[in-house]
C-alpha cells in the first residue's frame, strides 16, 4: 500500500517512465480535458512532455472533483498519483492515476482553442502558441540541432570565437543591413554575417566558429526568409574548396543523425514527418557544378507543361539561383546537392576566383532535398592581397573599412575556407515545415515585430 501521508517526489513527465508503480507529484498545466460522470481524463503538460491523468471521483474529495470538472485549458495544477505503464495511453506510454489535486490558477477563454486557427492569429499569439504539442516538438528539435552543432565543432578541434553583432561596415554590401547611429555619429550595422571576423579567428586558432543571431533587412516575404535568424559559421586555415565541401557533408550528416536518434517519435507522431527521406541522407552528397545545375534546370523547364513554372524556372548562365530553381533541383535527388563554382559576379567580394577559370568563384551551396533548397553557403576565401584589393575597388567599397581584414593577407596569409549554415532553414527541412516562421521562438519578418 502507498502511504498518502508521505510527500511524493516532484517528477517531470520526461522522466515518468523511471517511476512506474510509484506515487509522484506533477506540476503543470491542463492541455486538454475530457470525460464526465465519475471519471475525468486530464491531459497534463509540464514543459518536458505530456501525459494523461485519470481522475476517479472515488479517489479524491468531492469538492476537488467538482473543481476539477470546471478546469479550463491551461489551468495550472499540482497533482499527485500513481504512475502506471499503459501502452495504449497517449503521449508517453504511461498514465497517472490521480489521488490528489491542487489548483493554482484556473483559466477561462484560452485564446488558442482546440480548433483550426489562421497563421496570422497564431503568430499574434505566439507567446501562447509555444505551449502546443506541435511547437513543443519543433523547438525541442531546434534545441537538439543547436546542441549537435556545438558538439560537432567542439569535438573536432574548433574554438568558439564570438563575432560582434555591431559592425562598422557591410560584409556583402549595405543594401540589406539594419543601421543605427554609433556614439561618434558614425553608422553601425547589425551583422549580416560573422564570417569576416572568423577569418581573423582562423588565422589565430586554425579552426574557429561563431554561432549567433544575424540580421538581414531584405524586404522578402518568402517562406524561407526571416529578418533575424541564427547561423553557425566555421572557418578553417589551410583548407580549400574540396575540404570545405567535405566538412559541410560530415557536419550535416552528424546533425541529421542526432535528430533522428533523439526525436523519431516527435517527428512521426506529432509532426507527421516522413522520416524515410532523412534516413537516406549519406555522404558523399550529389555534386554538381553550377554549369551542370543550370543545364538540369533548363531541361526541367523545357519539359514542363505549366506556363507559370516555365516562367519561374527561367535561367541563363550568370544568374544566381532563386527558390524555384533550388526546389526543382532538389526534387530530383534523395541526397543533398552541393552546387559549386557559381559565377564570380553573383558572389561576395571575398570569394576566391578559380585560377583555371576566373569567371567562377571557388564557392559552394548545399541544397537540402525535398524542395527545401539552400541551407549552407560558403567557399574558399581570397587570400591574395592584391586580388582582394582589386575586388574591394570593383565593388566600390571603402578600403579604409577593411584595413583590418586586409591585414590578414599582409601578415601570414594562407588558403582558408568556411561556410554558414542557417539554423531555421535546417529546422524547417528536418521537421518537414512549409515556413520558417515556426522554427524560431519569436519570428521577426517584414511585417512582424510583435510579440
Amino acid at each position: 500500500m502507498t502511504d498518502k501521508n508521505l510527500q511524493p517526489p516532484d517528477v517531470r513527465i520526461s522522466h515518468i517512465a523511471e517511476h512506474a508503480n510509484q506515487r509522484v507529484t506533477l506540476k503543470g498545466w491542463v492541455y486538454n480535458k475530457r470525460g464526465s460522470g465519475k471519471l475525468l481524463f486530464l491531459h497534463l503538460r509540464d514543459g518536458s512532455g505530456f501525459i494523461q491523468s485519470i481522475v476517479n471521483k472515488a479517489d479524491i474529495s468531492e469538492a476537488d472533483f467538482e473543481s476539477t470538472k470546471k478546469l479550463g485549458q491551461e489551468a495550472s495544477v499540482i497533482i499527485t498519483g500513481i504512475v502506471k505503464a499503459e501502452e495504449r495511453a497517449p503521449y508517453c506510454g504511461h498514465e497517472l492515476h490521480v489521488d490528489g489535486i491542487k489548483i493554482l490558477s484556473n483559466c477561462e477563454n484560452y485564446p488558442i482553442a482546440k480548433k483550426a486557427h489562421g497563421d496570422a492569429f497564431l503568430m499574434d499569439n505566439r507567446h501562447l502558441w509555444l505551449r502546443s504539442r506541435r511547437q513543443h516538438a519543433i523547438l525541442r528539435i531546434r534545441a537538439t540541432i543547436i546542441k549537435s552543432i556545438r558538439d560537432y565543432f567542439d569535438s573536432n578541434g574548433f574554438l568558439l570565437v564570438d563575432s560582434p553583432i555591431f559592425t562598422p561596415n557591410a560584409c556583402e554590401g549595405t543594401s540589406t543591413l539594419f543601421s543605427t547611429k554609433w556614439f561618434d555619429d558614425s553608422n553601425a550595422y547589425l551583422s549580416q554575417s560573422g564570417q569576416l571576423y572568423q577569418e581573423a579567428a582562423a588565422m589565430a586558432f586554425g579552426k574557429s566558429y561563431c554561432f549567433g543571431p544575424t540580421f538581414r533587412a531584405e524586404k522578402s516575404k518568402t517562406r524561407r526568409h526571416l529578418n533575424e535568424f541564427w547561423m553557425v559559421e566555421p572557418e578553417v586555415a589551410f583548407m580549400d574548396l574540396e575540404g570545405d565541401i567535405a566538412l559541410a557533408e560530415d557536419f550535416l550528416c552528424h546533425i541529421v543523425n542526432q535528430v533522428l536518434n533523439t526525436h523519431e517519435r516527435e517527428l512521426v507522431e506529432v509532426l507527421e514527418r516522413d522520416i524515410e527521406p532523412l534516413k537516406k541522407i549519406k555522404k558523399p552528397f550529389v555534386r554538381l557544378s553550377y554549369d551542370e545545375a543550370v543545364k538540369i534546370i533548363q531541361e526541367i523547364q523545357a519539359s514542363s507543361d505549366d506556363p507559370e513554372q516555365k516562367e519561374l524556372l527561367n535561367i541563363h548562365w550568370g544568374m544566381d539561383f532563386g527558390a524555384p530553381h533550388e526546389t526543382a533541383l532538389t526534387k530530383k535527388y534523395d541526397n543533398p546537392i552541393v552546387v559549386s563554382r557559381f559565377p564570380a559576379e553573383v558572389k561576395a567580394f571575398y570569394m576566391k576566383k578559380d585560377p583555371h577559370n576566373p569567371k567562377v568563384a571557388l564557392c559552394m551551396d548545399v541544397l537540402a532535398p525535398e524542395g527545401y533548397g539552400e541551407i549552407i553557403g560558403g567557399g574558399q576565401r581570397e587570400d591574395n592581397l592584391e586580388l582582394l584589393l582589386a575586388e574591394i575597388k570593383r565593388h566600390e567599397l571603402n578600403q579604409a573599412d577593411f584595413e583590418w581584414f586586409l591585414d590578414l593577407r599582409r601578415y601570414g596569409s594562407v588558403p582558408h575556407a568556411g561556410f554558414g549554415l542557417g539554423v531555421e532553414r535546417t529546422v524547417a527541412w528536418l521537421c518537414g515545415l512549409h515556413h520558417v516562421r515556426e522554427t524560431i521562438p519569436f519570428a521577426r519578418t517584414l511585417d512582424r515585430l510583435y510579440p
